[in-house]
């Protein structure tokens, strides 16, 4: 990652569609296999991207069936796994309806993956750095207070995984992800810990596309490192104000590695017009 090969010109055009690679790299809690997986990935996937937009009906069952070669059965417990994710409602003798976009379950794993985020107007990661502005300081704050000296050992351990992991961007998401699941369990905040796994898919994501938007210059993997390793010495010895506010510097410096690949994106694809 730190050195750039003649093939590194379209290596934010990969980020970019990393959530869709998700799907079947262990991200997502519903291993979608077969017909009645592949029922669930089509029909869910187009639902989120706006083929069948909220208020609209799905194809009737037969017509899945139909165009899937799939049983009455597995149609219909396709629908029920749609149903529980927060996309679809069925009525008896109107069909399955989509749902307004207010009712779909964003945390689900597999509802987040099938965003398109090449999509110029995608709202969704905004929204995500916003909520980990409000969340993820506070939790390094209360972690200083209260990490225990196995909860600091794994913060460490995390650093240390990631500094190994600096020519390795898989490695490096895992460890990434492990550094901030452990600060929110040093928070020994029960809600916020529960945040951490509502949320972790949406972080490896986000690492994914702003790691793929880094060049070998001013957007290192050894900045984002010492990063993280001054949030860990902050917790470590307790300086709160310290890890709170090294925690917000290391989320807007993703926030503006984000903005990059999106921009470097924007104009590829407008190039191509």
């Amino acid at each position: 990652m730190t050195t750039r090969t003649g093939h590194d010109e379209d290596a934010d055009e990969a980020g970019m569609e990393r959530g869709a690679e998700l799907l079947d790299t262990g991200v997502t809690g519903y291993r979608l296999r077969g017909i009645q997986g592949r029922l669930i990935r089509d029909i869910g996937e187009n639902i989120v991207r706006g083929l069948y937009p909220p208020d609209t009906l799905l194809p009737r069952e037969s017509s899945l069936m139909e165009s899937y070669g799939a049983s009455r059965t597995s149609v219909r417990e396709a629908i029920k796994v749609l149903s529980a994710k927060g996309l679809v409602e069925t009525r008896q003798k109107i069909g399955t309806r989509v749902r307004a976009r207010d009712h779909w379950n964003i945390f689900d794993a597999d509802v987040l993956a099938w965003h398109d985020f090449n999509a110029l107007g995608e709202d969704i990661l905004k929204d995500l750095i916003e909520m980990r502005q409000l969340v993820e300081p506070p939790a390094a704050r209360f972690a200083a207070g209260r990490a225990t000296l196995d909860d600091a050992a794994a913060i460490g351990e995390a650093c240390e995984a990631m500094r190994a992991a600096v020519n390795d961007p898989s490695a490096y998401t895992r460890a990434d992800v492990a550094f901030h699941m452990a600060v929110f369990g040093a928070s020994h905040n029960l809600l916020l810990k529960r945040f951490a796994h509502i949320v972790a898919n949406f972080l490896q994501i986000s690492f994914r596309i702003q790691q793929e938007a880094m060049d070998g210059t001013e957007e290192r993997l050894e900045d984002d490192v010492a990063a993280h390793i001054e949030i860990y010495e902050a917790i470590n010895r307790g300086d709160a104000a310290a890890a709170e506010a090294g925690m917000m510097r290391t989320i807007l410096d993703g926030k503006a590695h984000l903005q990059r690949a999106r921009a470097r994106f924007r104009d590829r694809m407008q190039r191509r017009r």
